[in-house]
């Protein structure tokens, strides 16, 4: 039967793209119920959006190492004139200017430069020697990197998606073998300065949702309103949930955001403890097939890449999941597939489509992991 089948769609991992696939439909299934059972606004869209982005993924798949290589730098740039073009004619939705209005399309370049970091730095250090990891010339530029992307996302502003870019930056780094000290360093440095940065750095919207993740309750019908709900929704869940299209916390409109942000609350009112590990267990297998690609790939740059592009889907749905359950502040990160989103499912598919492109070329050198 192999036979018959095109060696380019055979090599495709089918595994992976069944999984992705289930995913979206439960997403797909979530938004439906969320919108008292119709395909608008939500449902029919998150659908076609995952479609159109999967073909993107499977056609990046075609494309080899050194095209990733060579475009690093040039679309972390690229990137960079996007977000100062934010700043200057960026449209403006929810109170925040992050959006670049084409017309026949609207692109957050915020969600773009998560993957672009992650290119730009893993190339750097694929092209610095091995013996200069540890020095001076190993820290500065990667630093150098970071600030500007970060600085223009901190002006929109962007709290949760600057700590992502810084996030992911950080971990190519310190794969590539930067010393552990510099991290516990600057660990130590972030907890010093988080005072000082929470009076003097934050608006005064980020410094509710600071006081809102240590006391919700403390306000429960205003700034806590969100996680409050979210947990009442989770919790009156239970072990199966009330089940599909029986949703009360949603449907009557006392969970905000029940279709993007909190979509996880919306999906467990309606089925529960159950359909929780489900979706866990989903990740699961994504996150094992990422890093699996990253210690497959024969090259440094493969290596960094691939790990780079799996924990910025971790730190997704991480952030997310604690975020619904109150375990960290809200800073408006969507859940991958399920959350409603074009810019933010573009972004991940993104990252599938060159963990594809790895998988299918793996390289031929010595790799980054030892």
């Amino acid at each position: 039967m192999s036979d018959f089948i095109p060696a380019p769609i055979a090599q495709l991992p089918w595994k992976t793209i069944l999984l992705l696939f289930v995913m979206a439909s439960f997403g797909f299934i979530v938004l439906y119920s969320a919108a008292g059972g119709s395909l608008s606004p939500w449902a029919g869209l998150h659908m076609g959006r995952f479609v159109v982005f999967l073909a993107m993924a499977v056609v990046m798949s075609r494309f080899k190492e050194t095209f990733w290589k060579t475009m690093a730098f040039p679309t972390y740039i690229i990137i960079v004139v996007m977000l100062v073009g934010v700043e200057l004619i960026g449209a403006v939705g929810g109170g925040s200017q992050r959006w670049l209005n084409f017309g026949f399309i609207r692109i957050q370049p915020s969600e773009l430069m998560k993957v672009a970091i992650i290119l730009a730095v893993a190339r750097f250090y694929d092209l610095l020697p091995p013996s200069q990891i540890r020095t001076w010339g190993a820290i500065w530029p990667l630093f150098a990197l970071l600030a500007v992307p970060c600085a223009l996302i901190l002006l929109q502003p962007d709290l949760g998606t600057t700590i992502t870019v810084f996030v992911g930056a950080l971990t190519v780094a310190f794969l590539a073998g930067l010393p552990l000290r510099l991290f516990i360093g600057g660990g130590a440095a972030v907890a010093v300065m988080a005072p000082i940065a929470y009076f003097f750095a934050l608006e005064e919207y980020q410094q509710k949702r600071v006081t809102t993740f240590l006391n919700p309750e403390n306000d429960p019908l205003g700034s806590g309103y969100h996680i409050s709900q979210s947990k009442i929704a989770i919790g009156s869940g239970g072990l199966f949930g009330k089940g599909f299209m029986n949703g009360t916390q949603s449907h009557l409109d006392y969970l905000p955001e029940g279709h993007t942000d909190f979509v996880f609350a919306t999906m467990a009112e309606e089925w529960g403890l159950a359909g929780g590990i489900v979706v866990l267990f989903c990740f699961f297998l994504l996150f094992r097939w990422g890093l699996g690609v990253a210690m497959k790939a024969k090259t440094r740059f493969s290596q960094l890449t691939a790990a780079g592009l799996t924990v910025t889907i971790f730190f997704y749905v991480a952030i997310n999941l604690m975020m619904v359950m109150g375990l960290a502040p809200v800073v408006g990160i969507p859940l991958p597939f399920l959350s409603h989103g074009g810019s933010s499912m573009m972004t991940i598919m993104i990252c599938v489509g060159i963990l594809m492109s790895i998988d299918r070329h793996p390289g031929r050198q010595g790799g980054a992991f030892g």
